[in-house]
Formats: C-alpha cells, sequence, structure tokens
C-alpha cells in the first residue's frame, strides 16, 4: 500500500503533528512500508492459534495477602468536618436542572 504525501500530511494532522515537507518526504515511504507489513501479517492464516495472555508458559510471582500497615481510620476520621458509620460526608456539589 502506497501512501500519498496528502495522506501522510492528514495522518499528520489527525495525530497532531506539524510535518514540513522535508518530513513529508521521510515518512510517506516509511509508513507505506509499516502499512504493508501490516498488510502482510493479515494474510497469515492464524486460526489454529489459541489466544494467549502471556507468550510464556510462566505464572506471575505474588506477593503474600498480609497487612502491611496498622488500621488508623478512627484517628483520619476524628479531625473530618462530618462522619457517619465509618465513612466521610461531604456536601452535594450536583445541581439538579
Amino acid at each position: 500500500m502506497s501512501l500519498t504525501p496528502e495522506q501522510v500530511k492528514k495522518i499528520g494532522h489527525l495525530a497532531r503533528l506539524n510535518l514540513s515537507e522535508n518530513d513529508m518526504a521521510l515518512y510517506t515511504p516509511q509508513l507505506s512500508r509499516i502499512l504493508d507489513f501490516i498488510a502482510q501479517m493479515n494474510q497469515i492464516d492464524t486460526s489454529q492459534v489459541e489466544p494467549l495472555a502471556h507468550p510464556l508458559d510462566i505464572s506471575q510471582r505474588l506477593r503474600t495477602d498480609e497487612v502491611t500497615e496498622p488500621n488508623l481510620r478512627d484517628k483520619y476520621q476524628s479531625i473530618a468536618p462530618q462522619v457517619e458509620a465509618g465513612l466521610y460526608l461531604v456536601p452535594k456539589v450536583i445541581e439538579e436542572a
């Protein structure tokens, strides 16, 4: 797929890039090669390939699920303007039309 300089200019505008004429001459063949490569990859039959979450068959190392900080909720809520049932009360900020 061969892109025209006008198409590259439009792509640059959509990407909010300020491309000069020298940039256009440089990027037009590069973007065309990228799109050609994508078209080539789209022709590959992947119907027998199972989707993977990760290319390697490894499991993620997880840390132990344990409490590492003390519960200081009562201390923090003691200085709050309004608290009810362990929740901070805030003024309503959304007005109905």
